[in-house]
Parts: structure tokens; sequence; C-alpha cells
């Protein structure tokens, strides 16, 4: 777990949603508060979201994205490649960051050790400092509302941002 942001992956009614807050702190300092930490991949097929150090994770989303070209946008088969790849390499396995990516039809954590996890419920999914509190209000608006996804996303993240010290209410959000 980061004390560093929050990051919330969500798929339902044929979308697929990620966000994330903007905060970057380093100790008990607020170096940033508008950071993005989202973004797309493979030609706007894929989200992705990064928890962790900034560096790493960009190192992390570049790595990525060549995989996911290499495997011609397959997101299963990407993310195992990709966990290969983490697991044989000396250097990535030291980088401190984890990934959320998604697509309409799949969502995964990487973790900074190259393990894949899918969601138990595989829809839903959050990283950071603030993921307990985001998983938590999505889980519960997923189940008694009937939200928009990408208002659900929202939500959960105004929820983890009352609550965690180390997100923000900058949200900033991505979809398919």
């Amino acid at each position: 777990m980061f004390d560093a942001t929050t990051i919330l992956g969500y798929k339902a009614d044929g979308k697929a949603v990620i966000g994330g807050d903007g905060q970057v702190t380093f100790g008990d300092t607020v170096l940033k508060s508008n950071a993005t930490k989202i973004r797309t991949l493979h030609e706007g097929k894929v989200l992705a979201g990064f928890a962790g150090s900034t560096a790493d994770a960009f190192n992390l989303f570049d790595m990525f994205e060549d995989i996911l070209s290499e495997k011609k946008g397959d997101l299963f088969k990407s993310v195992i490649g990709f966990s290969k790849m983490w697991r044989k390499d000396k250097h990535l396995r030291q980088l401190e960051a984890m990934m959320i990516v998604l697509n309409k039809e799949h969502i995964f954590i990487l973790s900074g050790t190259g393990d894949v996890v899918e969601p138990q419920d595989g829809k839903i999914a959050a990283i950071g400092s603030g993921g307990n509190y985001a998983i938590s209000a999505a889980r519960a608006l997923d189940k008694h509302t009937n939200l928009e996804p990408r208002v659900l996303v929202q939500e959960s993240l105004e929820v983890a941002g009352d609550l965690c010290i180390y997100t923000n209410k900058n949200i900033k959000i991505l979809e398919l």
C-alpha cells in the first residue's frame, strides 16, 4: 500500500471507467495537488492508473504499452506477459508502484511484486492509500444504486478524499 494516492477502476453497463485524485505528497508535505495519474493506452482502448513512485509508474506505463502493442491490444495476454517480465527482471522488482489496467472486458491490478490480480467481482478495483475507502464506497453504490459508472467512480473518490489525508478531491476521470 502506498501513502500516495487513490485510483479506482470500475466496469459495468458496457463501460470502463478509471479515476484518480491529483495529490502528490512527499512525507507530510503536498508537492502538487493536480497531478494526472491516469491515462489511456493502446489507441485509447485501455485505461490505466498508478499509485506509488511517479518515475517508476511512468516507466511501467511505457513498458506496459509496448507489451500491449506487441500483443495487439489483448489486455489479458498483456498483463500475463508483463507479469512474467516484471518477475524476471531484478530492476523491475525494485519499482515502487502499482497499476490498475482495464478495458470493457477485463480489469486487473498489477502489483509491485509482479502479481496480477483480477478482482473477485470482476468489476471494481482500487489501489493507493485511499483505495480501501474508495472501493468500499464503490461496492455500496454499485449494490444499492443505479448510478452511471462515471458518477459512481466520482462519488467513490469523493468519499476517499474526505477520509484519506493522502487523497484530495481534484479528481480526473477517463471512460471507455
